[in-house]
């Protein structure tokens, strides 16, 4: 991790290095709370967020289910994150707001814990690493279940459902994959340790549904947009495990990962074994719209604006 200068703690810009929290706050022993992750690309324009009042939305929503009552507005939230990546003076970041209890009791119960809110920016470079995006990532099947319904909400993006996540990646990991994919608990596909999967079939999109138990990705619904702007039939559905084999294509989407195609699952070889037709064919849209060299018709990007308020010292 690249440290920058400021984080935006509860309000405040604080030092990199100052940002900390008690030992005995709520979410170290319980792991209480949300968060959001999201990038800002450089483009001939200066930098710009993607998709960042959807992303604001999200963190609102997520922290909605979990009863934490956040007391800033959507709008708000936007602004700040423009301030935090302009006083930070970077080009290209990726953006963590997370909403969480701190310190005041420490029972299971939160109701005594004080609502808390950060958010961090800092370089990233591609999360599955240089040169997935073209040459795609070897990946398994896990065997740990994504969460359960009415277990865990699935629809929040919260820290203790990626408890769940570190096992399904560490497990990968260990047998010498990049990635693993999870199985709802029916036994059909839901997602990868922190992305959405798509497949490829006879020139159609396959993505499993919100019943699956996923997250409903803010790229994975940008992909099913620029799908169907280029006529591309997508199908959301119930997706058994056989059926990722037989693909013709294979892909994950998140905001860390962006588009990643996947090469292998399980090694059975996907495809040609590299990025497919359609994988490209959708990467080509989505890193021109957020690069800045194609036209955002679909009003995604939001400039970050040359910081002008007070300075921090």
């Amino acid at each position: 991790m690249t440290p920058v200068e400021y984080i935006w703690m509860n309000g405040k810009f604080v030092k990199w290095e100052d940002a900390k929290i008690h030992v005995l706050s709520h979410v170290v022993h319980y792991g209480s709370s949300v968060f959001e992750g999201m990038r800002c690309y450089k483009t001939p324009k200066g930098p710009a967020c993607f998709r960042l009042r959807d992303h604001s939305q999200r963190l609102i929503n997520s922290a909605k289910i979990y009863r934490m009552g956040i007391p800033y507005t959507v709008e708000e939230i936007d602004q700040i994150i423009l301030d935090l990546i302009g006083i930070n003076k970077v080009q290209e970041c990726y953006v963590r707001p997370v909403v969480y209890r701190g310190y005041g009791a420490l029972a299971v119960d939160p109701s005594q814990c004080p609502v808390d809110f950060a958010i961090a920016v800092w370089p990233w470079g591609k999360y599955l690493g240089e040169g997935a995006l073209e040459k795609g990532v070897s990946v398994c099947f896990s065997s740990w279940n994504r969460i359960a319904p009415n277990t865990m909400p699935a629809m929040a993006k919260a820290g203790g459902n990626y408890m769940n996540s570190q096992l399904v990646k560490m497990e990968a990991v260990a047998h010498g994959y990049v990635e693993g994919i999870a199985l709802d608990v029916n036994g059909n596909v839901s997602e990868g340790s922190a992305e959405n999967i798509f497949l490829v079939r006879r020139g159609a999109l396959v993505t499993p549904t919100f019943a699956a138990s996923i997250l409903p990705g803010i790229t994975r619904s940008s992909v099913i947009k620029l799908a169907e702007d280029m006529g591309i039939n997508v199908i959301e559905r119930n997706v058994p495990r056989e059926a990722v084999y037989l693909s013709d294509e294979v892909f994950f989407t998140g905001s860390a990962a962006e588009i990643t195609p996947i090469s292998s699952v399980d090694n059975i070889q996907i495809g040609d074994g590299k990025r497919g037709p359609i994988t490209r064919q959708l990467q080509e849209a989505f890193f021109g719209v957020v690069n800045g060299t194609a036209e955002d018709k679909y009003g995604w990007l939001t400039p970050v604006p040359e910081y002008k308020g007070v300075e921090v010292s």
